[in-house]
């Protein structure tokens, strides 16, 4: 009698995607039909956040089954390397017998560190400051666009936008599918696979192929509500303040909100197709019915709701991120289903172990979404020792958000007012619920947190005084031509 085919799994990550932004989540413009039926294969998790809603401590939540406290990272230390005493879930697989490989962003450090992988296809964004030239500029280079990937003259930290200027088949979104495809079929036929395809978009820069920016082309694109709390900008915790002043080219001028927002859509579409190439390689390899799916993203983009961009925030809109499992047997999880459970990154290893019948390591700190666990709350962090530091905790309803300069709180009832338009610390009829995640969250605070509360009493950081600073004066995220390789410099 043959054994049964032992389970593999394809782990897809994007970049900046937010939870809702899926025909399957109701968004009214974005154009997601191949996600949208793998919901209807699936779970969609629709309380799933982002543990550290920043690159570089996501994924290592991600790849460690870990929360930041342990992983080592709520700050986005460039230079930090994955702790050696956590076992990742790449490396994991590999001690049972498995084949493990990767494509695209890694955002690791160092950038050829294959954290458990037998390899890495490596794409990084042009992020040359390490002196590695990745494998997706070497490709460049070999046909004929020699550190053109940044050529198009974009920002990859802004949200100004312009078509791609390369021939299509050289977009970093179709060389990631076709690497992952290529991959596929050249497995070893006598180990099963855990393949993680993380692609770079819909991160800035925000250069789409145009096809996919002419879907979008006459689609009218609301302007952003704005939330009254958020309205008078003096009046905003300092963070907030902080992080309007950065984009607030994007946020004074509406046409050019519009553009990003096309843009933004146009780069997701662009992903939800070229998925359906992978999705066929695994079908035509005999794999699909044996595979485990998961899509996620390492954050989402505030993309101008309340006039916030980008992340860092833990508004729905950066820090809920998508989490659809797809088990093909619907045995272990259900199909046309939604699970509210609060759950996050750290939780996708031991799923992902899980359905592959793999102990999972002590070290894990998440739960398997295939199983009936779940948590009370959700902790969140973003910063340490800076003026936009960030705290958050959510009960599955309602989410506190603090920023300890200055002292403030948010409290939102998520269920009832997902877009965040109504701030209920001064609602009479929400103290209670304020006090309990109050004290949830003096409860998971350390590492110098704690002297935020004294005597039971919060009494944060003093408030900084804010100066209001030219908008990125000298284009600082800015990158330019890779040939001759630039100079090492400090990111």
């Amino acid at each position: 009698m043959s054994e049964a085919p032992r389970k593999n799994v394809l782990m897809i990550s994007t970049d900046h995607w937010f939870g809702r932004l899926f025909g399957h989540r109701d968004h009214s413009v974005v154009m997601t039909p191949t996600l949208d039926q793998l919901a209807r294969s699936g779970t969609v998790f629709d309380r799933a956040y982002s543990e550290c809603p920043v690159c570089m401590p996501a994924r290592r939540c991600m790849m460690t089954g870990a929360t930041p406290k342990t992983a080592g990272d709520r700050q986005m230390w460039g230079r930090l390397r994955m702790p050696e005493e956590l076992p990742t879930m790449a490396q994991t697989f590999r001690d049972n017998g498995y084949q493990a490989m990767a494509v695209g962003k890694m955002h690791v450090y160092p950038q050829r560190d294959r954290v458990g992988f037998d390899d890495v296809i490596l794409s990084e964004e042009g992020r040359v400051e390490h002196g590695v030239t990745d494998d997706y500029m070497a490709f460049l280079a070999d046909q004929g666009h020699v550190g053109e990937y940044m050529g198009h003259g974009m920002s990859n930290n802004q949200y100004v936008t312009r078509p791609w200027h390369l021939p299509e088949h050289c977009h970093p979104t179709n060389w990631a599918t076709r690497e992952m495809c290529r991959l596929i079929r050249r497995r070893d036929p006598t180990r099963p696979g855990f393949w993680y395809l993380s692609y770079v978009h819909p991160h800035p820069p925000l250069t789409p192929l145009n096809d996919y920016l002419d879907m979008y082309r006459d689609v009218e694109i609301p302007d952003e509500p704005l939330a009254d709390w958020a309205k008078n900008v003096e009046d905003l915790p300092h963070a907030l303040r902080d992080h309007r002043v950065n984009f607030d080219a994007a946020d004074n001028n509406p046409r050019q909100r519009a553009m990003a927002t096309r843009a933004f859509y146009a780069l997701c579409t662009h992903i939800d197709h070229q998925l359906r190439l992978v999705i066929g390689t695994l079908r035509e390899e005999g794999l699909l019915g044996d595979t485990l799916i998961m899509f996620t993203s390492d954050h989402g983009d505030q993309l101008g709701q309340h006039g916030l961009w980008a992340k860092r925030l833990f508004y729905e809109r950066s820090a809920n991120v998508p989490m659809l499992v797809v088990d093909p047997s619907g045995q272990r999880i259900g199909q046309n289903a939604v699970d509210h459970r609060l759950v996050g990154h750290r939780d996708m290893m031991p799923t992902a172990l899980d359905y592959c019948g793999i102990q999972i390591p002590e070290t894990v700190e998440g739960i398997s979404m295939l199983s009936d666990e779940s948590r009370a709350h959700f902790y969140g962090e973003w910063g340490e020792n800076k003026p936009a530091m960030t705290r958050m905790v959510s009960n599955g309803r309602h989410k506190l958000i603090y920023y300890p300069v200055g002292n403030r709180f948010q409290l939102f009832d998520i269920d009832n007012d997902h877009n965040e338009q109504h701030d209920l610390v001064a609602d009479a009829g929400s103290q209670a619920v304020l006090n309990d995640l109050k004290n949830i969250l003096a409860g998971e605070l350390y590492g110098g947190d704690e002297a935020w509360v004294q005597g039971g009493e919060w009494v944060g950081l003093p408030d900084e005084p804010f100066v209001r600073k030219p908008s990125n004066p000298y284009l600082g995220n800015q990158r330019g031509y890779h040939f001759p390789m630039p100079t090492q410099s400090n990111p």
